[in-house]
């Protein structure tokens, strides 16, 4: 079931309880689902708590080579990437800004130093998969240092991948927004520009997990977003549209197109579009963002929008997942 993040607790509690963990990497393993459980329902604390009984993730007691019984020829460690992003991660959500930072550069030189290794010895798959989770963190530590208006910090980290031929169409786009927000419109369409090209000339590197409608939306949502910093509400609405017609569960493209709704003064309209989108696809665009802004136009448009707000809130109780945010409703 989704979003079932206490069924997993409860069930990781019950292995442990009748001791079935018996490997070291059954522990492990375990212990990843159980922080990323605390996490999603926001237990912070349980889980920061939880993986401190780890101390060190280098350890040689989370090292294949040191139960050669139990492995055999395996080598290397065995703590879960997973548990490492979290690790990186929680750090931000109890407050500790410096240490989170902290903890994902350490993250990324391992991934860095990974993907060395793993190209010495021309393992290029293994290759692979480390370059997306260097994407992966990279995204991650662009999300933080962009919310800090560290642009320059931004700026930097994505050009050494793009420096390295590393053309991912989400990271070029994320560039696109940054030039946005220091001024540099017409760089920003250049960077659009370049996937859109990409698209086009189906450059679209094999360490992207794309599908064609996720690109091709991409470059809408992108097109979008010239029009709108433009104020072309009309013309951004089109993008969006588009994007909703391939993808009905394109959440960015319903709730932008919402906003530009009501940025035309046509708050009923608006208001149907995220409305028509819950009831569409509930699993899919039911998320705090959307909640928050449906909440914010009942606001302005109704008299009575706390019992709206009421009704909105009861529905959410009874399909979203555990970890949903339902403060969001402001009710």
């Amino acid at each position: 079931m989704r979003g079932s993040w206490r069924s997993i607790l409860d069930k990781v509690s019950r292995a442990r309880s009748l001791d079935l963990l018996t490997k070291p990497d059954d522990h492990l393993i375990y212990l990843s689902y159980n922080v990323l459980a605390l996490t999603k329902l926001r237990r912070f604390s349980d889980a920061s708590n939880e993986l401190d009984s780890l101390h060190d993730f280098n350890s040689h007691h989370y090292k294949y080579e040191t139960y050669p019984k139990l492995y055999h020829t395996r080598s290397g460690s065995m703590v879960p990437f997973s548990l490492r992003f979290i690790h990186a991660q929680l750090p931000f959500k109890l407050g500790n800004r410096q240490e989170g930072l902290d903890c994902f550069y350490l993250l990324l030189n391992f991934i860095r130093q990974k993907i060395k290794d793993k190209g010495i010895h021309s393992l290029q798959e293994s290759v692979k998969i480390w370059r997306k989770r260097e994407v992966f963190v990279l995204h991650c530590l662009i999300g933080h240092h962009l919310g800090a208006k560290e642009f320059n910090v931004c700026l930097d980290l994505i050009r050494h991948l793009i420096n390295h031929d590393y053309l991912d169409p989400v990271l070029v786009s994320k560039l696109g927004y940054i030039q946005m927000q220091i001024g540099d419109f017409e760089g920003a369409k250049g960077s659009f520009h370049r996937v859109e090209t990409m698209l086009n000339e189906r450059k679209n590197d094999d360490s992207s997990a794309l599908s064609e409608v996720e690109f091709r939306n991409l470059v809408n949502r992108n097109k979008a977003l010239v029009f709108l910093v433009g104020k072309d509400y009309v013309s951004a609405v089109r993008e969006y549209e588009e994007c909703m017609e391939r993808d009905p569960a394109d959440v960015v493209a319903v709730n932008n197109k919402a906003l530009c709704l009501m940025y035309l003064r046509d708050l009923s309209d608006s208001i149907k579009v995220l409305e028509n989108s819950l009831e569409r696809v509930p699993t899919v665009a039911l998320n705090e963002t959307l909640a928050v802004n449906l909440c914010s136009m009942y606001e302005l448009a109704y008299v009575n929008h706390s019992e709206i707000k009421r009704t909105l809130s009861n529905w959410i109780a009874r399909v979203a997942p555990d970890d949903f945010d339902a403060s969001c409703t402001r009710v």
